[in-house]
Formats: structure tokens, sequence, C-alpha cells
């Protein structure tokens, strides 16, 4: 596929998550939230089913995106539940919830390698992944039903509340961050093969760096939230990825950029866990106001196509640059003081 391919890929069903989520958040509120979770389940296993037999890149695009949408039903709001369960232990089961994705990750690429070594494929693996999906229904089928009681929610209430510039600063915050997670993460191969000159298998193993390391760096994260303020944490994370992505566009060697890699993945795997449990805490922890609020929000949507076309006109070793925006941004907006809506620091 071409860059171009690859950031419609990356944005397109992000677009039209916008359309549906927002609608999924309203419903949340007021309907019951387990049934949601189980339809956005299934859909999300007919996606993967779907991607794995897509036989050209604009059936792969349908199939992606409806499996955006479905993780919004199935994953978001399973988040917005186990938020719900301790409102004061926000950043912390935040941080315990990233790591968990952080194993997915990790096993992801080995159940390829596995896949791939016993003779079968990237298709075969997603069948795979749709069946576990389909487990993970039956799983919780039985789990007890969740709604914000009393609570009642319009999308114009939300539309409201991403105004207020507390909450907006940690929604732009919360996207902009991507940049140096999912964003470079989806062209992290690309960038090793084509701006490096690298083989394809170095491009896999940049991605099993970053993974590995991601995940050592949200394990790490869960005992240190206890101790240290997110703010400070994320202010002084964002100033050391800042110089480390410098390092890594720059150094010349093979070696020295994995390393950077594994270094910017094991700083920065945190922010996604503070800035979310900001989030809620800066909408009174109303979960179904939060995912509608964020699925209202268009720039993670953006961002994948503007590096991809950047990409197709200067190439990916310049195209990478702008995404020290998120360090920056960090650097810049992230408050100083102790919030009255953080939690407590906890032994």
């Amino acid at each position: 596929m071409s860059y171009t391919q690859i950031g419609l890929l990356l944005s397109v069903p992000n677009l039209v998550s916008l359309v549906i989520e927002p609608v999924l958040g309203v419903v949340a509120v007021t309907w019951r939230r387990r049934v949601l979770v189980l339809g956005g389940g299934l859909s999300f296993a007919l996606a993967l089913a779907l991607a794995a037999g897509a036989p050209s890149f604009w059936l792969l695009l349908v199939a992606f995106s409806l499996l955006y949408p479905a993780s919004g039903a199935f994953v978001s709001l399973s988040q917005a539940t186990l938020m719900d369960l301790e409102p004061d232990r926000r950043e912390h089961n935040m941080a315990r919830w990233t790591f968990a994705g952080g194993v997915g990750v990790v096993i992801g690429p080995l159940a390829l390698a596995g896949f791939v070594l016993v003779g079968l494929g990237w298709r075969e693996l997603f069948v795979g992944f749709a069946v576990v999906a389909l487990a993970l229904v039956l799983l919780l089928r039985r789990s007890p039903e969740s709604t914000d009681a009393g609570e009642r929610l319009r999308i114009r209430d939300a539309l409201r509340a991403v105004r207020r510039g507390e909450v907006f600063r940690w929604l732009f915050l919360l996207e902009l961050s991507d940049l140096l997670g999912d964003v470079l993460l989806g062209f992290l191969a690309l960038y090793f093969v084509d701006a490096v000159g690298s083989s394809q298998a170095t491009g896999g193993l940049a991605v099993a760096v970053w993974s590995g390391a991601g995940l050592a760096g949200a394990a790490m994260i869960i005992p240190l939230l206890r101790r240290v303020d997110g703010l400070r944490y994320l202010r002084a994370s964002a100033a050391v990825s800042f110089v480390l992505f410098v390092g890594f566009l720059l150094a010349p060697g093979v070696g020295a950029k994995l390393a950077l890699v594994a270094a910017i993945a094991l700083v920065n795997a945190g922010w996604y866990s503070v800035l979310q449990a900001r989030l809620y805490g800066a909408l009174d922890g109303k979960s179904g106001l939060v995912l509608t609020a964020g699925a209202l929000f268009p720039l993670n949507a953006l961002l994948p196509l503007g590096i991809a076309l950047l990409a197709e006109r200067w190439g990916l070793d310049v195209a990478l640059w702008p995404l020290l925006a998120a360090p920056v941004a960090l650097i810049l907006l992230v408050p100083r003081s102790y919030s009255a809506q953080s939690p407590a620091r906890r032994a």
C-alpha cells in the first residue's frame, strides 16, 4: 500500500467513529450498557473476520471502519465501567488498564510470528482473533449490568463540555500525545525499511522492541503513580521524550535507533493513563459524557492521514518531525499546580 492508503486506513475509521461513538456514549447513559458491550464484541469479531478475508484495500477499509466503532462499544464502554467502580483510583486503574493493553500489543506480534512459523499468515491470525473476541463475549454474558443511574445526556451536553477550558485541555493533550504513541507505532516499521534502509525483519524487530519496552513501562507506571503526582510525571517524561525522539531521528545507526525507540516507549508508557484519568476528573467522573466528548474530538482521526500525506510528498524521515508536537504540548499545557481533582497518592 502507498503512504496515502495507510493514512486512509488509520484515519477514515476514526472519522466513522466520530459519527457513531457519540451516539453510543449517549445511549450507554440511559440504556443497558452490558447489551451495548456484547453487541460491540460481536461486531468486533465480525470486523476481524471481514479483514481476514478482504481481497482488496477498499474492503479492508470497510472492515476497519466497522472495527473502530465496534471497539468503542466493546472496549471503551468496558473502560468506562472500570472508571465508575473506584473514582478515587482512576489514574492507578487506568495504568492497570494500559498494562493489560500492553500485554496484548506484545502477544500480537508473537502470535503472528508463531503463525508464520507453522506456515500460516496474518489472515489466519485475524480469524483466530475473531474467535478470541467471541470467547470474550461469552464470558461477559453474565457480567453485572451497568448504567449511569439518574444521568441524562444529549450530544449538545457533550459539545458544551468540550468547550470548557479544562475539558478541552485534557482532550487536546490526550489526542495529540498519541503522535508519540499509536501514530508513531503505525509508521515505525515503514520508517526503518523506507527511510533507514533496513530489512523488513528489522522493521518487525523495531515494532517488537517498542511493544516490549511499552509493556515494561506500563508495568512500572502502576507503582509509580501510587507515589508520584501524575502531572509531575507528564511534564518530566515529556521533556525526556522530546530529547529522545530528536536523538532517534538524528541517530545514524540502526542499533542506536532501536535503543532510542525502546527508551521512548518506556518513558511515555503512562501518558494515556494519566491524561484519560484527568479527563474523567474534569468531567466529574461522568463516564457517558467522557465517551461522548472524546468521540466528538476529531484530532486523532486526522493526524495519521496528515503524517501520511507529508511522507508521500517529502519522505517519512521528514514527515515524522511533526510528532515532536506531542511532548511540546505536554510541556507547555500540563499545569504545574496539584489539581484537587487528582487522586491522592497511595502507598
